[in-house]
């Protein structure tokens, strides 16, 4: 049905039931759906030209906004955690505390900088964050089409948008949840606000905004979007869902974790630096040929 479900970096468990979503989904109509995913390393890239992009921590980390001592003690904390954050052998419940631990400690030190609120653009501008390929299309597709893409993610909500904002596509229909700074009135950082959003508690971030999903109930169909086992609990705080399409990217140490990837997700893309499926999925649901 879907000439790209037959590219090289497809997986999938069960095409049959894959087919037998995607028909559900497409005679439910394009009003019915909505659009749930992670976003670093999922809609931005893993790597280019062999060298790892940044995620929104990292867009940070690496920029003029952090001294030396910060970053050496940053890069520390990832050394140390996420080896145990990608590690299949450990439980969720085991990683919880350890990752709660890491993104409560990175936020700490970032305060100790005192970030200026007017230079996150610059600290955006000047990194090698990337969008996957094919963003352009994939945003103003569901743009164009009315359909709500709820972004939730771990990072850090005021760089994910600045990221996407540089990129032309930030559009009325995009809502993120995610860890977003508190400036004082001169604009520095004194805090994050809020709960903690991790990669383990997005569950509770999708239960939490219930009242979000309240207005969606007319879109009982979902396509989620996402590179870690962490995510597939976004969806959850959708009611009376009829139809979920679960897409994962394998981006890193794909031999170790490929089973519990392909068990997890319907389908499953291996080292993908595109959105090439995604689009082709929503060109299909949406009987845009």
């Amino acid at each position: 049905m879907i000439l790209e479900l037959s590219n090289p970096s497809v997986c999938m468990k069960d095409p049959d039931r894959v087919q037998e979503v995607l028909q559900s989904m497409v005679k439910a109509g394009s009003n019915t759906l909505q659009v749930i995913s992670d976003f670093d390393m999922t809609l931005t890239r893993f790597e280019f030209n062999g060298k790892r992009c940044p995620t929104c921590h990292n867009i940070l980390d690496n920029s003029i906004l952090i001294s030396a001592d910060c970053k050496q003690k940053l890069k520390g904390l990832l050394d140390t955690y996420y080896p145990i954050e990608i590690d299949s052998s450990r439980s969720v419940e085991e990683k919880l505390p350890l990752m709660v631990e890491w993104w409560t400690k990175a936020h700490e030190l970032l305060v100790e900088q005192k970030i200026r609120k007017d230079r996150l653009s610059v600290a955006v501008r000047e990194s090698d964050a990337m969008l996957r390929e094919g963003y352009q299309l994939f945003f103003d597709h569901l743009h164009q089409h009315s359909i709500p893409l709820l972004i939730f993610s771990a990072g850090i909500g005021d760089i994910l948008e600045e990221v996407i904002r540089q990129a032309g596509v930030f559009h009325p229909n995009v809502n993120v949840f995610s860890n977003y700074m508190d400036f004082d009135e001169s604009g520095v950082l004194t805090a994050f606000k809020g709960e903690l959003i991790h990669i383990y508690n997005k569950r509770e971030g999708a239960l939490l905004n219930t009242g979000h999903f309240q207005e969606l109930r007319t879109r009982p169909n979902v396509l989620l979007m996402g590179d870690s086992l962490g995510d597939l609990n976004m969806a959850d705080g959708v009611q009376d869902m009829e139809n979920i399409l679960k897409v994962g990217f394998l981006n890193d140490k794909v031999e170790e974790r490929k089973q519990s990837y392909l068990d997890a997700y319907d389908i499953v893309l291996i080292k993908d630096e595109t959105l090439e499926v995604p689009n082709a999925l929503l060109h299909y649901l949406t009987g845009s040929q």
